[in-house]
């Protein structure tokens, strides 16, 4: 028995000790990269971890007194970094400094600031801010691209809709970027960026990542989703928009992030249930397959994925009018585009 409570004693130390470590690494990170004054972060977020670790090694004889000051400490930087609060009114760059927002007037939802910009390379473009009107009645379905920069494991979901007579218009959940700024995965775990939603032609948003940026593959998939819930899903991206346009939020790159947003912006009782490929979202495409949300022709999912890959008919199409069209052309769930 005393052996038992000794194990017992011995995990429970191991355990919280793991704890303390993981929060200390957190709280290192807060101060890193969110830090106030600049130019001091990495200093002070060094020197956090310098006089913790000290701390722990001087009390080691008071072992429950140094882990009380070691947590304290964690304490008081998550109190000081739930005080930081996004903002709208940064140096933002260019191609996310106009927020969209949408004015509803029963069926008829008018979109102002939709992206559609000219891109040339990614830092070369011509801007274009564009106003366009949507009928709730005209929109038919949803579409979904899979963009891969990388790891097999992360992507990046644009969701398309499709609106009878007109061109898709497609919402696409990113980072909110300050000039000179560039997205840190690690750093979206902490309070470096605001969310932002693209509403934007496709020849804008998809074009970026299958012609200009180099070694990205993007996928393209049509979803079975009716015109009705079709409907309601853009009416909740629409009031999303409007929510961020009066009160700002943060991107978090596992909470709220390109993927988790879109859950997140559900009902909670509409929400698809959890499943840990919306977090490894790589594998998005291979959950949406497995609960039959999207057309597969009776395709195993490997062959609908090749035939899904659209980066040679985009690079094809390029600034084509009819750009939308030509990549969607003989792919498994398009019939219409096959004629």
């Amino acid at each position: 028995m005393k052996l038992c409570v000794r194990i017992l004693k011995a995990a429970c130390r191991l355990m919280l000790g793991l704890i303390l470590l993981i929060s200390v690494a957190w709280a290192s990170g807060a101060l890193w990269f969110d830090f106030p004054v600049s130019t001091l972060r990495h200093a002070v977020a060094c020197t956090f971890v310098v006089l913790v670790t000290a701390t722990w090694i001087m009390m080691r004889k008071s072992a429950w007194l140094g882990r009380g000051v070691v947590a304290l400490s964690v304490v008081a930087v998550a109190c000081w970094w739930g005080t930081l609060k996004p903002r709208l009114d940064r140096d933002w760059q260019e191609d996310v400094s106009q927020l969209p927002w949408a004015d509803i007037q029963g069926e008829v939802i008018t979109l102002h600031n939709v992206r559609n910009f000219d891109h040339r390379s990614t830092t070369d473009y011509k801007p274009e801010w564009q106003t366009r009107q949507v009928r709730l009645s005209q929109i038919s379905g949803v579409d979904l691209f899979i963009n891969y920069w990388g790891s097999p494991w992360m992507a990046h979901p644009i969701v398309s809709f499709q609106i009878m007579g007109e061109k898709p218009l497609c919402f696409s959940i990113e980072t909110r970027k300050e000039k000179g700024e560039s997205y840190s995965a690690l750093g979206g775990l902490y309070r470096q960026f605001e969310l932002y939603y693209v509403v934007a032609d496709e020849r804008d948003v998809v074009r970026l990542r299958t012609n200009i940026r180099p070694g990205e593959t993007s996928y393209l998939y049509r979803t079975r989703m009716t015109a009705e819930k079709a409907r309601e899903r853009f009416m909740e991206y629409v009031t999303r928009i409007n929510q961020l346009r009066q009160q700002p939020s943060w991107y978090h790159a596992l909470t709220s992030n390109c993927t988790t947003a879109i859950r997140g912006q559900r009902a909670e009782a509409r929400r698809l249930p959890w499943d840990w490929r919306l977090i490894v979202n790589g594998k998005g495409d291979e959950l949406l397959y497995d609960q039959h949300l999207i057309f597969d022709d009776g395709l195993p999912f490997q062959e609908l994925r090749s035939r899904a890959l659209i980066n040679e008919a985009a690079r094809a199409a390029d600034t084509s009018p009819d750009f939308s069209s030509r990549i969607r052309m003989g792919r498994p769930g398009f019939e219409d585009e096959k004629k």
